[in-house]
């Protein structure tokens, strides 16, 4: 393997076990980025000549180089594969006793640029790196030898792909990938799409928060929830299980409307869905006056880049103040962000401001976070993504 040099003092970062290395950070006099081809294996060294590992490297991308192993005899090929999968899939059957959940996590099981959900016999993957993406035939074989699913699907239609300069698609790469097929969560049964559903196909990484949210709706049997930016219909159908009379839907997308009242009439609620965009939908909400004994709040991501943080948390302070002021008194309020780039603190501030405006009280039950299939590396901020707090709203 050819090496790249990094930068004096850039190698701080990697020794206390980041996976990333960015174009600026590497000595491009030695290592000239122009010299190497998109998701080639790579040595990765300090000034000094010290071998830190190996990874793949892309010229194309501001993350020029991602991390595959602390050892030098150790690329990225199909016996690397095959041993961190390997090890992935042992330890989420020591989690799960079902094969329903996210099987590889990306940097969270060591293996950058790779996503892959099992939802039973079939599984979704996504490849976002031009490493990860040479090799998918490895990879399609290494899961075939593991589990022999019916089918694998590729869903590689995703913008961070354009960043590596791969092509965007969707194709069955082994088996029959059907439409649609069902998933286990919660001793809840769900139906979700597989082909053209949301990302790779269900939000495994809310199943602790949807699951503590289920003993208040059993101390309340009848209770009305709302489940906005519902998809599928993760929190509400599950809330219908438990007890919930009634659960109001409230999504953009008439696809992910269609599996919520499905799901949540399969369960024994009474369903209302309400199509449109979701600012524009609770403010109606609240013009209307209607209130709801629990709000859920699980938005897509508002800050996807780092210069976007101010727009994004006005976005989230917005979509926590309406849905607070559909709290009924006595309500539950649960909140939720996927965007990586906004910390904790500042969603909890954002119901405490909202709250103190209206002169309500609240008391923070919960804080959770993304579920273990879902790994965080621990040298690396970026991969703890996912915030939720349940708030109480006395009356």
């Amino acid at each position: 393997m050819e090496t790249v040099f990094l930068k004096k003092g850039e190698d701080r970062r990697l020794r206390a076990g980041h996976l990333w290395v960015f174009s600026n950070e590497i000595d491009v006099r030695r290592s000239p980025l122009s010299s190497f081809t998109p998701g080639q294996n790579v040595l990765v060294a300090d000034c000094g000549g010290r071998i830190l590992g190996t990874g793949y490297v892309n010229p194309a991308s501001l993350i020029a180089v991602r991390m595959v192993s602390r050892k030098a005899e150790e690329a990225l090929d199909a016996d690397l594969l095959r041993r961190r999968l390997t090890d992935a899939l042992a330890l989420r059957e020591r989690m799960f006793s079902r094969p329903f959940y996210r099987l590889c996590h990306g940097e969270g099981d060591f293996l950058p640029g790779l996503v892959a959900d099992r939802h039973g016999d079939h599984i979704v993957c996504q490849i976002t790196t031009a490493g990860m993406d040479s090799h998918t035939e490895e990879l399609l074989s290494v899961l075939n030898d593991m589990l022999h699913p019916a089918s694998v699907l590729l869903d590689n239609d995703v913008a961070s792909r354009d960043l590596e300069g791969l092509e965007r698609f969707q194709k069955s790469a082994l088996g029959d990938v059907p439409d649609e097929t069902e998933i286990e969560e919660n001793g809840m049964t769900y139906a979700l799409p597989l082909r053209g559903g949301q990302k790779t196909g269900w939000f495994y990484d809310q199943r602790v928060n949807r699951a503590a949210l289920t003993p208040f709706v059993e101390a309340a049997p009848g209770c009305h929830v709302l489940d906005a930016f519902c998809y599928a219909g993760g929190f509400g159908a599950l809330a219908a299980k438990k007890g919930a009379g009634r659960v109001s839907f409230l999504d953009a997308s008439a696809q992910a409307l269609s599996y919520a009242r499905k799901n949540g009439e399969a369960a024994g609620a009474e369903v209302e869905t309400l199509q449109g965009d979701a600012l524009t939908l609770l403010a109606d909400l609240r013009r209307e006056g209607r209130t709801f004994d629990i709000v859920c709040l699980d938005p897509p991501a508002f800050i996807k880049r780092k210069k976007d943080a101010r727009q994004g948390l006005e976005a989230y302070a917005r979509v926590n103040e309406l849905g607070l002021d559909l709290v009924r008194p006595g309500g539950m309020l649960m909140t939720c962000s996927c965007s990586h780039h906004l910390e904790a603190d500042a969603l909890r501030a954002a119901v405490t401001r909202a709250a103190a405006k209206r002169r309500r009280n609240a008391r923070l039950l919960f804080q959770g976070f993304q579920g273990p299939d879902h790994p965080i590396h621990p040298a690396m901020p970026e991969t703890a993504y996912l915030k939720a707090f349940l708030f109480h709203l006395p009356a």
